[in-house]
């Protein structure tokens, strides 16, 4: 069915338009804030892994009569890294908001940048929780030996971290 477009009423454009604006604006800033959140869940679940890897460590340290070793913190600590490397990538993407024009218009980019920036410091840091667990168990029952293959296997992971967040920041729109 044709209707008749001489009764259109064109004075609503402005108000679609805008919220058209706005909706674009969203998305881009929805990618903003993945990529921190997704990268904070994957370094929990990765610090999650690892550190109850080190308190069985422990425990079985402790029923040993052995000291408890600290090494065990490091590599607790180490999926961490990856929400840093996101907090810069969402702190670059955040100059890009200040220009509504390059917001709007790069906004399908934006979301996809922080959306594959969240899922790569995610996964990144999983993988390294995962890594960093079995290498607490390994030192647990070799007392100590082979720290350092577990840091540069942990490293191997983190490594995957840091190249998405370079190549990503080279991504980001530059506004003029």
């Amino acid at each position: 069915m044709i209707q008749d477009l001489s009764v259109l009423d064109v004075s609503a454009l402005p108000v679609l338009f805008a919220a058209t604006e706005t909706f674009w604006r969203f998305l881009g800033e929805m990618g903003d804030v993945l990529a921190l959140g997704l990268a904070a869940l994957g370094s929990s679940i990765g610090i999650g892994i690892a550190g109850q890897a080190a308190a069985g460590a422990w425990g079985k340290e402790g029923r040993a009569g052995r000291s408890l070793s600290f090494t065990y913190i490091i590599l607790v600590g180490m999926p961490i890294s990856q929400t840093l490397y996101a907090m810069i990538v969402m702190n670059n993407m955040r100059s890009v908001f200040n220009s509504a024009e390059v917001a709007v218009n790069d906004a399908g980019l934006l979301l996809g940048i922080g959306l594959a920036t969240g899922l790569a410091e995610m996964l990144s840091a999983w993988m390294q929780g995962l890594i960093g667990a079995a290498g607490i168990r390994a030192l647990s029952d070799s007392e100590g030996k082979g720290l350092a293959f577990i840091i540069i296997a942990m490293g191997i992971v983190e490594t995957v971290g840091i190249f998405a967040m370079v190549f990503l920041l080279g991504m980001i729109p530059s506004v003029a």
